[in-house]
């Protein structure tokens, strides 16, 4: 299984490719999708839905998790990951893929084992369980793989509970 997981964000957007052998975890690659504060927004989310569409037509991964917007006080700033994470799902679905979404709590459950982990915890782990030579940076990066993780854990009750195959 091939699993393409998205921390969204519109001046970086985190993407981590996982591949599950059996009970292996492996990165396939993991980077992320910077866009300039300079350009409009329209570009943006251009740069955005070119950037996962092509990762989508180059990788071919079989499942597509993204993690769901945490509202914090800062309502632009919600608003404007709310459109990113928009032509992200876009991208999924133009790719053919489902949209599997999970919650920061269920990140950290995956990949910790703790809902309420530290990020720091949730990078270390990232980092150990698939063998990488050091904590992907930026951290949307590792928070990316981490929604991969997660995906591996949980995408049986997902497809069960969202109706997804």
């Amino acid at each position: 299984m091939l699993v393409l997981g998205i921390d969204p964000g519109s001046a970086i957007t985190g993407y981590g490719l996982v591949k599950q052998t059996g009970n292996r975890l492996e990165a396939i690659d993991y980077g992320c999708i910077q866009t300039s504060p300079n350009l409009s927004t329209e570009l943006r989310l251009q740069i955005i839905y070119n950037g996962v569409k092509q990762l989508i037509d180059k990788y071919g991964p079989g499942y597509f998790a993204v993690e769901e917007l945490f509202f914090n006080k800062n309502v632009r700033t919600a608003l404007t990951v709310g459109q990113a994470r928009g032509v992200i799902m876009l991208a999924g679905a133009d790719g053919g893929l489902p949209v599997y979404e999970y919650t920061p709590l269920q990140v950290k459950q995956a990949v910790v084992g703790f809902g309420r982990a530290e990020k720091a915890q949730v990078q270390y782990m990232v980092k150990t369980i698939l063998n990488l030579p050091e904590i992907p940076k930026p951290d949307d990066v590792a928070d990316a793989l981490a929604v991969a993780i997660c995906h591996t854990h949980f995408y049986k009750v997902a497809e069960i509970i969202g109706g997804k195959k």
